[in-house]
């Protein structure tokens, strides 16, 4: 059976998450049900990142395996025709080797994670930042970024239903982008990793707003790091800012699309 990969983008607010649920609308049931319009299921596809309710992709990658040999660009129109009007594409397929695993292969992950200061609600983009009314000093949230660079024991930022086997991970970069808007500021978080732990981004963000807010110092996030204790962390920020940006791969089979 051919294997191929896919490069998804997705809207998350009308989904309960990337992950397959009973009774609930998923990103990865509505993409096997696409499947099962071109070939007969049930399908079973695998994704590099478990995203949570809400959360959004733009640089998701799954596989899947299928019983015909499709033209990959054939593959992604059939797709993306079936899966309309649920707010999913295939940005882009390619076949890959029949062990090459959407998971298993990636060698990291890069997240983003949007933020607005600004008094106003948002309109026309709900649901695709999180909104504070208060205005945030970039150069302490950075300061205090940088005490997370680096191999740690991250269990201060890892949620309480977090299923890795270790807190230890490396943080590779964690930057914080200003960009001046029409109304507002918008900060944008820049994070990589080979792997995060469950809420880790949202927990990073959180408590980098309240250093941005001037309720913590850059000190205190090392103080919470070092406390190894779910109880320091800051607030955990909610989902809408965050986005799946982006799947490294040793051989990336998106290269020559």
């Amino acid at each position: 059976m051919p294997r191929y990969a896919l490069l998804v983008e997705y809207h998350g607010a009308p989904f309960a998450g990337w992950q397959r649920q009973r009774d609930q609308p998923s990103v990865q049931g509505t993409i096997e049900a696409a499947l099962a319009k071109l070939e007969p299921g049930p399908h079973t596809i695998a994704a590099a990142g478990r995203t949570d309710a809400g959360v959004h992709a733009k640089g998701q990658v799954a596989h899947c395996d299928l019983a015909r040999n499709w033209d990959p660009f054939r593959l992604s129109e059939a797709l993306n025709y079936h899966l309309k009007p649920a707010p999913v594409a295939i940005l882009a397929c390619a076949l890959v080797a029949d062990d090459w695993h959407a998971r298993f292969s990636a060698v990291e992950r890069r997240y983003l994670f949007r933020l607005i200061a600004r008094r106003a609600p948002l309109t026309s983009e709900a649901g695709q930042l999180w909104r504070v009314n208060h205005d945030l000093d970039a150069d302490a949230m950075q300061a205090g970024a940088n005490h997370l660079l680096g191999q740690h024991d991250f269990t201060t930022f890892r949620s309480s239903i977090c299923q890795a086997d270790s807190p230890v991970k490396t943080l590779d970069a964690l930057r914080v982008e200003v960009l001046q808007r029409t109304i507002g500021t918008e900060y944008r978080f820049h994070v990589r990793a080979r792997s995060f732990l469950h809420n880790q981004v949202r927990s990073f963000v959180g408590t980098l707003e309240r250093v941005g807010a001037g309720a913590w110092t850059p000190d205190d996030v090392q103080r919470a790091l070092a406390a190894k204790d779910r109880a320091a962390c800051g607030p955990v920020c909610p989902p809408q800012g965050l986005y799946l940006a982006g799947v490294g791969y040793p051989d990336d089979p998106f290269t020559h699309i």
